[in-house]
């Protein structure tokens, strides 16, 4: 519906459309301006309420004969701000208006003024609980938007960074943010994640990134490997970017979508890059090492104990040391889940309550789990390690993709022994080898197609790039 010179049938059908009377933070004002009518409408808690103030005040000093027939000539001459927009439509004006900027209606002119000059409560850039390093920058994203890209900017400042602004959800109308250099980027890539994103049919985006990532990849859902490498630190988002990957950020979500990601890119760690590269190798190895340890250690750990005539003479300290009550299988199943329900309990219990509740935790389901029967100190032990262990690299979905991988070869390897051993580890290995990035290229490359001087890269921390400078 297009506005009338009318500022009474404005404000009628406005009233009418946001309904006043009932949302108490919808706030509008009548005012005048140069002699005319003049009604301003916006969102409390998202408004700059002393920016609106001293434009009020220029507003009141203004007379009648000094008044501009047409709005754009008015926003020229006495909006005393930057961020400035006309509007003709009111489905773009309620939309806008909802976002958190003002909009106000002058009688005679025949569309709205608006006027960015919001607000969100937001808390501080801190480090980011989950992506700590051991050096580096101590700031983090957050859940507003703005506040994101000018973290990247502030590391960035190159004209050729691009940041787009998109929106999705028929109801939320979600921000999104495209971060990209060009020149460095996949143009082919970038031109698909846009028509996706323009062409998205979803009521709103309820879970930020993880309703977007959904939406944007579809298929082979049921394989457990991220598609996606998720971060929480503006260093990460800038070096991806500069490398020519592709950066989503999504207003209310305090993480940054990076694109495209293969199973090497969510392995590598912001403190690969903050220690020498002699350091840096040796972190990201053992990283390495000790996800593939996560994976196979408990499967084959239990083909071992089914089989205890293959052990050779220095292995033969890894046999139970007492008979088991419980069978192993379940043993190692029930701690599987155990282990995720203390991880829960753990989210979600008080932190005055957390020290005392962990010793608690520790020494009942610890010790006497063991001395009661239920459990052998043996499965105890490489379940602590395997728990301890899922720690070590901070991407959350890699680490579930690798228990439920673990669980299924510990299913195969009770029922059918050595072929279900082998069985677990063939699916394993094709869940990796045939699942794609959203690019629809190899989740392994640089392995698959093989390029050596790219997976030296992946494996061994190089020399940062450096430019010479020119004279």
């Amino acid at each position: 519906m297009e506005f009338s010179k009318q500022i009474e049938t404005n404000i009628r059908s406005m009233n009418q459309i946001l309904d006043v009377n009932a949302n108490f933070d919808v706030v509008y004002r009548t005012l005048r301006i140069g002699g005319r009518l003049a009604c301003a409408y916006f969102i409390d808690g998202f408004t700059k309420d002393e920016v609106l103030l001293k434009i009020f005040q220029v507003w009141s000093s203004i007379k009648p004969e000094d008044m501009p027939e047409d709005a754009h000539e008015f926003s020229k001459q006495y909006v005393p701000y930057g961020e400035v927009g006309l509007v003709t439509d009111s489905d773009a004006m309620i939309v806008q208006l909802l976002m958190g900027i003002s909009c106000i209606f002058i009688d005679g002119y025949d569309c709205c003024l608006t006027m960015d000059c919001r607000t969100y409560p937001a808390r501080g850039v801190s480090e980011p609980e989950k992506d700590k390093v051991m050096r580096g920058s101590r700031d983090g994203f957050v859940e507003t938007l703005i506040f994101n890209t000018a973290l990247i900017r502030r590391r960035i400042r190159d004209p050729k960074l691009t940041m787009e602004i998109l929106n999705a959800g028929e109801s939320s109308h979600t921000d999104i943010a495209l971060c990209y250099m060009k020149g460095r980027v996949d143009e082919q890539m970038l031109s698909m994640i846009k028509d996706r994103i323009q062409n998205l049919h979803v009521d709103a985006l309820t879970m930020n990134q993880e309703s977007l990532a959904e939406c944007l990849y579809p298929s082979k859902w049921y394989n457990p490997f991220p598609k996606f490498k998720f971060s929480e630190r503006p260093d990460t988002a800038a070096a991806s970017i500069l490398e020519g990957n592709i950066i989503i950020l999504v207003d209310n979500s305090p993480a940054a979508m990076i694109l495209p990601s293969s199973v090497f890119d969510i392995i590598e760690e912001a403190d690969d890059y903050y220690f020498p590269p002699v350091t840096g190798t040796y972190l990201r190895l053992s990283r390495m090492a000790i996800s593939i340890l996560t994976l196979f250690l408990t499967p084959a750990w239990l083909l071992l104990m089914q089989n205890t005539e293959i052990l050779p003479p220095w292995l033969q300290f890894i046999r139970l040391s007492e008979q088991p009550y419980v069978p192993l299988f379940f043993q190692l199943m029930i701690l599987e889940f155990a282990i995720d329900g203390l991880r829960l309990a753990a989210i979600n219990t008080p932190s005055m309550l957390t020290t005392p509740l962990s010793v608690i935790a520790g020494i009942v389901l610890g010790e006497y789990s063991v001395k009661s029967g239920w459990f052998n100190s043996e499965t105890m032990l490489y379940m602590a390690f395997v728990t301890v262990a899922n720690y070590s690299q901070a991407s959350f979905e890699l680490g579930y993709a690798l228990k439920f991988m673990r669980m299924i070869m510990l299913i195969l390897t009770a029922l059918f022994n050595y072929w279900g051993f082998a069985l677990g580890v063939a699916l394993s290995v094709c869940a990796v080898v045939f699942n794609k990035t959203i690019a629809g290229k190899s989740y392994i490359y640089p392995l698959i197609p093989f390029r050596w001087s790219e997976l030296k890269k992946r494996f061994f921390r190089g020399r940062l790039p450096h430019r010479e400078k020119v004279s």
